[in-house]
């Protein structure tokens, strides 16, 4: 070990929950080396029997539901209710891809000229997961699974805010049977990081974060020939439609602002709306924000925990006053309470332009920017001006002619219509432009990261 240290810290109680000491540089690569060691006998495992230990890492997530749950809220300050439903969202994809993983994995006979052409779907080797905070299981189980049932071995460097978390994930791991080392979590610093992904075992990466930090890992992964999926930051756009029920548009666009205290890539945060529903859902919006209740995210009744930490809740405040310095108007909250933790309020823009930063770029907390459009077609602009393009939706009574606009205009990865969700395993995932390349969960996500391998047999 090193001396530097990496400390978690309770946003709750701002106190520090636990100390973990920094990998040497010999200790990183001796965890890269047993990955692999364990994969090259991983991969000669039928995919049944991969299937079968992801189906009990399944059953040992929900025996530790209540333990990480709680550990979330610690560390980040999810609501604990939150932290109890993503622990079944990852269970559920474990569940998924232990069910369909085989098939979709299963050899592919194909008719050639040359005589009989068979495709396989190989594992590469060590894939290299650099995480976020904001879903502590979620994050690493999505892109983890996914290589397991491949046949790869995986690394985990997540971030220090959640450190338990990944560790606590390894030992579950592990107790449902998975060999140990196959799945590997790296407590190193950034230019130890580097070095991981120059590493020649390592044969793939996978990023979720900021556009900026995408850039980089993408680079460095680049230079040495090395496959990326990233998943990126957002700034999604919910469109209010003339015929939207303004009701459900008003009730569905706040939960979507709020979930996980509003700091997920994929939170509803533009809300674009026509100029015949601009003024009631501004109202409405602004009334169900000043009812939010905010607090101990333990307590059954807060709807808004704490944020991350206190570099995040300053930075979400800077873009407000800055936004606002530039004319946008705080029709909810926009003041940082005097207590302990570390509180934004649920807070609304309206008067939002180009130039802000709650029109430019994403607010990773619980801040919505209200946009007003001239119609449909001018809200689709409206949503499709952004240099990110991860999720969104729409809220329209013609369903038809939503998804028609959703599937035609609409630059995004991921829509929803009327209605809000985060991921389900059988969805791909994943957006364009600055909101990254390459998708997680269903078939298409299972196969990201490997071989597929030609073979032809003459007759």
């Amino acid at each position: 070990m090193t001396d530097k240290t990496i400390e978690t810290i309770n946003p709750l109680t701002e106190q520090t929950l636990k100390t973990y000491p920094v990998m040497s540089d010999e200790e990183a690569m001796a965890v890269v080396q047993d990955s692999h060691d364990a994969f090259l006998e991983w991969r000669l495992k039928s995919l049944e029997e991969r299937a079968g230990v992801i189906a009990h890492i399944a059953d040992e997530l929900r025996k530790s539901k209540e333990e990480f749950a709680q550990l979330m809220t610690d560390e980040m300050g999810k609501l604990l209710s939150d932290g109890r439903e993503e622990i079944e969202l990852c269970a559920g994809i474990c569940d998924y891809t232990a069910k369909h993983g085989p098939k979709m994995l299963a050899d592919e006979e194909h008719d050639v000229p040359e005589g009989r052409g068979l495709v396989t779907y190989s594992p590469l080797g060590v894939i290299y997961g650099i995480q976020p905070w904001n879903f502590p299981c979620y994050q690493a189980i999505r892109y983890s699974i996914s290589s397991l049932m491949v046949g790869n071995g995986v690394l985990l460097k997540h971030s220090e805010n959640c450190t338990g978390s990944g560790l606590l994930l390894r030992d579950i791991y592990e107790r449902a049977g998975l060999p140990k080392g196959l799945f590997g979590v790296l407590l190193i610093s950034h230019d130890q990081s580097d070095k991981i992904i120059e590493h020649d075992l390592v044969r793939g990466v996978t990023l979720t974060g900021s556009d900026k930090a995408g850039r980089t890992v993408a680079q460095k992964a680049a230079s040495v020939s090395k496959k990326t999926v990233l998943e990126l930051g957002s700034n999604d756009a919910y469109m209010v439609f003339d015929d939207a029920d303004m009701e459900l548009a008003i009730k569905t666009c706040a939960q979507g602002r709020l979930f996980n205290n509003g700091q997920t890539c994929v939170n509803a945060k533009r809300f674009i709306v026509t100029e015949k529903n601009y003024d009631a859902f501004v109202e409405g919006y602004a009334a169900a924000f000043k009812d939010v209740v905010m607090g101990d995210p333990n307590d059954e009744d807060t709807q808004l925990g704490p944020l991350v930490s206190c570099s995040q809740r300053d930075q979400i405040h800077k873009q407000v006053e800055e936004s606002v310095a530039k004319g946008a108007k705080v029709v909810a909250g926009g003041e940082v309470p005097d207590r302990t933790g570390w509180f934004y309020p649920a807070t609304a823009l309206v008067d939002v332009a180009p130039g802000q930063p709650a029109y430019d770029d994403e607010i990773f907390g619980p801040v919505a920017s209200i946009i007003k459009a001239k119609d449909d077609e001018d809200a689709m602009r409206i949503a499709n001006d952004s240099r990110y393009g991860l999720g969104g939706g729409i809220f329209s009574k013609d369903v038809d002619r939503a998804v028609k606009m959703a599937s035609t205009y609409f630059d995004t990865g991921m829509v929803n219509i009327n209605g809000y969700s985060i991921a389900s395993p059988d969805m791909p995932f994943g957006g364009v432009k600055d909101s990254g390349y390459g998708r997680e969960h269903g078939e298409v996500g299972l196969k990201e990261f490997v071989n597929v391998k030609a073979i032809t047999i003459a007759d």
